[in-house]
């Protein structure tokens, strides 16, 4: 069983992106039960953008039924060794191109890794 947590600026984006798609809560606990069989994912829907043998930092899709055939983007930190899930980002890919990559960096430096 994996451990969840998240960033206070993560929850802050899930509540105000929660007001637009009401069906955000169940879409991100379907995505939990996949993340419990492939924690870095799974095919073309994840991208791990930083990997190492202690963390692993993956961007993944987010398929949200209020959208209908457009996703959202859910970046998390994976920690084998835990089995531990820290979420750090959540946006609209219509909203925003990319993830915020100073979070990442800014994520990784509290952490202690280079």
């Amino acid at each position: 069983m994996i451990n969840y947590e998240s960033l206070t600026i993560f929850d802050k984006e899930f509540k105000r992106l929660f007001k637009k798609y009401l069906s955000l809560e169940k879409d991100l606990n379907v995505l939990k039960d996949a993340l419990e069989l492939f924690p870095t994912g799974q095919s073309n829907n994840s991208e791990i953008i930083y990997n190492s043998e202690e963390i692993k930092v993956v961007k993944t899709r987010l398929f949200c039924r209020y959208l209908k055939g457009s996703t959202l983007r859910l970046v998390y930190v994976y920690y084998p060794k835990e089995n531990k899930i820290c979420f750090l980002e959540i946006y609209f890919k219509g909203d925003k191109v990319n993830e915020d990559r100073e979070r990442i960096k800014g994520y990784l430096k509290e952490i202690g890794v280079k």
